[in-house]
């Protein structure tokens, strides 16, 4: 998606389509690229949809915390003067739509989780493969997929450079550290969003429990399981996971 990419002062993004806004927020790991499926169908499909890169290893060490990536998502919203989206996030980026529904409401029309941290207070710290040599890092990266296939060398290269540089390693920690600090149990019976959750059946990240604990505690939630998938699943099954969410769309008529 490199191709796809425009940079507009501390902004860099991908955007295409007309219609309701849909953002997306990556992972901790997350490249925007683990997307494209999703973000070619839905701005094909009557949605605007907008991939920005979360400035994980740019912010200053103190300041790189959800709470940080939260207002860093409203600034990037008041920049491209959306007034209301629809959030997609995957991962910490789930957490991070979360965090920002909380202190933000009237800005988000509605929530799509998959795979998202903000309750399992290990899925930060637990995914992320400590130092160690690349077949260690690639076995880590693989075992997020049900398909480990999924898990390509561009991928694996990737984990195992930010796994290999101190300031990214550092800020990584500070992430997973923020993450558990910021558990989002207490706040999200307030959130009154409309929210799809979108799970991999075989994720051993955020196991399947988590996306039934987010269900309960969200006040108008539904649930859709995929089968053979893992922690991503808009990139392992993105066939399925586009069509859940499509129809969950239409039905809501958002």
């Amino acid at each position: 998606m490199t191709d796809k990419l425009k940079t507009e002062g501390k902004f860099t993004y991908a955007e295409a389509g007309e219609g309701p806004a849909i953002i997306v927020l990556h992972g901790l790991m997350g490249a925007l690229s683990n997307f494209e499926a999703t973000f070619i169908y839905f701005s094909n499909n009557g949605y605007k949809v907008l991939i920005p890169e979360l400035p994980l290893y740019s912010l200053p060490l103190l300041k790189t915390n959800v709470k940080n990536l939260a207002l860093f998502l409203k600034d990037f919203l008041a920049h491209k003067k959306i007034d209301k989206a629809i959030l997609l996030g995957n991962s910490l980026g789930g957490h991070i739509a979360l965090y920002f529904t909380k202190h933000y409401k009237l800005k988000v029309s509605a929530l799509v989780l998959t795979g998202s941290s903000g309750l399992y207070e290990k899925a930060m710290g637990d995914s992320f493969p400590k130092r160690g040599n690349y077949e260690y890092i690639e076995q880590k990266a693989r075992a997020v997929f049900y398909n480990p296939e999924v898990a390509t060398k561009e991928m694996v290269d990737g984990v195992y450079a930010i796994v290999n540089n101190r300031n990214t390693v550092l800020k990584t920690l500070a992430i997973a550290k923020s993450a558990i600090r910021h558990n989002m149990a207490n706040d999200l019976p307030e959130m009154k969003q409309p929210t799809c959750i979108i799970w991999g059946k075989q994720d051993t990240v955020t196991p399947p429990e988590v996306a039934i604990d987010f269900q309960k505690l969200l006040p108008d939630a539904e649930l859709f399981w995929i089968d053979e998938c893992g922690h991503a699943a808009m990139m392992e099954k993105p066939e399925e996971f586009n069509n859940f969410l499509h129809n969950w769309l239409i039905s809501k008529k958002i």
